[in-house]
């Protein structure tokens, strides 16, 4: 009973001196990282950092521990292995891309569909909300649930801003930012600022998917050129004296030192290949 007593005073008495010390906020940094913009990009539901970075690790080492076994060359199983803990990543830009690709081509009608309901006589509320039934279908989860947020008492620039934080989309952004506008100290003429904004992205789509026509055969060409060397390694590797030349410091040094370059040049194909696209500024 005495130990308990001693206890529970040493408890209070350190609870009382804690108490003295004021506990400093902490700062939460509001904006997302790289990583979380990719999985909002991705548009890819109740999928997390931490999963994907525990699904990069479980396959490398799957693919690190099956190489190895295979060919009896640590040094190639652990170049494959770092490979294939990039392929969650990899997989997640491709979405992105081809999400936003997908946005880029529906914005106008959506856009359209919105002046059409305010011309009507409806309300911005309510123009939105309609999207949800009628809108594009890769639209609609999220004017639908714009439209319950809206419907469940929240303000109209706060559902605004969920459904702008939802799509992760630049021309989401430029939306919400004119209705915001709109909605605050009124516009006129919101009917023509979103006909110029519709035919402004039809243009910009149409010259994109050109250009984009245009250089997807260099752009498959140069992938084929960093990822062929590697295959021609993985076949080679089925043969235990070629497998045996990489069993030694020299060989992972070499193999290190080739991925490496694959790497810089793959990264330097995508920036002279890729186009100039929208940032998220709003």
């Amino acid at each position: 009973m005495s130990v308990i007593l001693g206890l529970a005073l040493g408890t209070g008495l350190l609870l009382i001196w804690w108490s003295f010390w004021p506990r400093k906020p902490r700062t939460v940094d509001p904006t997302p990282s790289k990583a979380q913009q990719l999985i909002l990009r991705s548009g890819i539901p109740r999928l997390t950092v931490s999963g994907v970075v525990t699904l990069s690790a479980v396959l490398g080492c799957i693919v690190f521990i099956c190489l190895t076994a295979l060919t009896g060359a640590a040094p190639i199983g652990l170049c494959f292995g770092l490979f294939s803990a990039a392929l969650p990543w990899g997989a997640l830009s491709w979405q992105a891309k081809r999400r936003q690709t997908a946005l880029r081509e529906i914005w106008p009608d959506a856009i359209d569909n919105i002046r059409s309901a305010i011309r009507a006589g409806l309300t911005l509320p309510e123009a939105l909300s309609q999207l949800a039934d009628r809108g594009p279908e890769e639209l609609r989860d999220a004017f639908s649930s714009f439209a319950v947020d809206y419907r469940a008492g929240a303000r109209f620039g706060d559902a605004l801003d969920r459904l702008k934080h939802t799509l992760a989309d630049p021309t989401a952004d430029r939306l919400v930012a004119a209705l915001h506008v709109t909605r605050e100290v009124g516009g006129a003429d919101i009917g023509r600022l979103l006909e110029t904004l519709s035919d402004f992205l039809r243009d910009d789509a149409r010259t994109r998917a050109e250009l984009e026509a245009r250089q997807s055969w260099t752009v498959n060409g140069a992938r084929l050129a960093v990822v062929a060397p590697w295959i021609i390694l993985l076949l080679l590797s089925t043969q235990p004296a070629a497998a045996a030349a990489y069993q030694s410091i020299a060989g992972l040094v070499v193999l290190l030192a080739g991925m490496g370059i694959s790497i810089m040049c793959y990264q330097l194909m995508l920036r002279l290949g890729s186009l100039p696209t929208e940032r998220r500024v709003l």
